[in-house]
């Protein structure tokens, strides 16, 4: 995708740098960030699954307009609700190796389900989704390899010159000169919705960041908070997604900082590193 997300993380995610990390337990707050694709995938419709989770928060950021409505937030704690999963602070090597820039070869357990699941997150939500080569090699290590057969073709065809041209970026996916289109996905939490040994389902919560920052730009980088739910089997020693699905929030109260100016969102993209997550 575009400048400032360099090419050596998560297919374009993270900037200049990998660092592992653990999952925090509770709530996480980002000033700037961007919608993803929602959408419920199905077995059989697995290829049209694909392109509109690929491509749905692309088209929103492409058609936004102005005076979004803002929602009530509930002030009060939910009573009964289950506690979060703690993150240890031992155990399994949560990463034993990468393909490509993305992070690969995770434990056949929980916890590397949800490990993966994050940095899959990370990757599928990356800038480097919008450049031909770069979404083929992220598809190809994230999903299984029968699900990544039928993705690519479909979004070949929905990542035209035309959609890019209405993003404001050219053929090969990258912004005009002085400016940075920015994409990322920064996980907040997992949660094991099933697990049956070689097969898991796990919800991935996250805030997103999506636009265009430059001294002309009519789209500046927003944020948003969707929970990212991925389908896991296990192929080839590996956890692969065979199919996912998204829906909004959970969304904290909007902070009270001053946006930034495009240069210090540029800036920042540039020089801070995206991380490994582990569970």
């Amino acid at each position: 995708m575009s400048p400032g997300d360099e090419h050596d993380s998560f297919g374009g995610v993270g900037g200049s740098g990998q660092t592992r990390t653990r999952l925090p337990e509770g709530n996480s707050g980002d000033v700037y960030g961007g919608a993803r694709r929602p959408v419920r995938s199905s077995r059989s419709l697995i290829t049209v699954v694909g392109v509109v989770v690929l491509l749905l928060a692309a088209i929103a950021f492409a058609n936004r307009g102005d005076g979004n409505a803002t929602d009530t937030p509930d002030a009060s704690p939910r009573k009964g609700a289950a506690a979060a999963d703690p993150t240890a602070a031992t155990g399994v090597r949560p990463v034993t190796g990468k393909s490509g820039a993305i992070p690969t070869g995770y434990a056949h357990d929980e916890q590397g389900a949800q490990s993966a699941a994050s940095n899959y997150a990370v990757a599928l939500g990356s800038d480097g989704m919008f450049n031909a080569a770069r979404r083929h090699e992220i598809v190809d290590t994230v999903y299984a390899p029968d699900t990544a057969a039928g993705l690519k073709g479909p979004q070949d065809a929905a990542y035209s010159a035309k959609f890019l041209k209405k993003l404001g970026l050219d053929a090969n996916g990258d912004a005009p000169a002085g400016n940075t289109f920015i994409s990322r996905t920064i996980p907040v939490g997992t949660k094991v919705e099933s697990f049956s040994g070689d097969a898991a389902r796990v919800s991935v919560w996250y805030t997103g960041l999506i636009g265009m920052s430059g001294p002309d730009s009519t789209d500046p980088v927003s944020t948003t908070w969707k929970t990212w739910t991925f389908d896991l089997r296990w192929t080839d020693n590996d956890w692969k997604v065979t199919g996912d699905s998204q829906k909004d929030g959970p969304a904290p109260v909007p902070g009270d900082i001053a946006a930034s100016d495009a240069d210090e969102i540029s800036k920042a993209v540039a020089e801070f590193g995206g991380f490994t997550y582990a569970r």
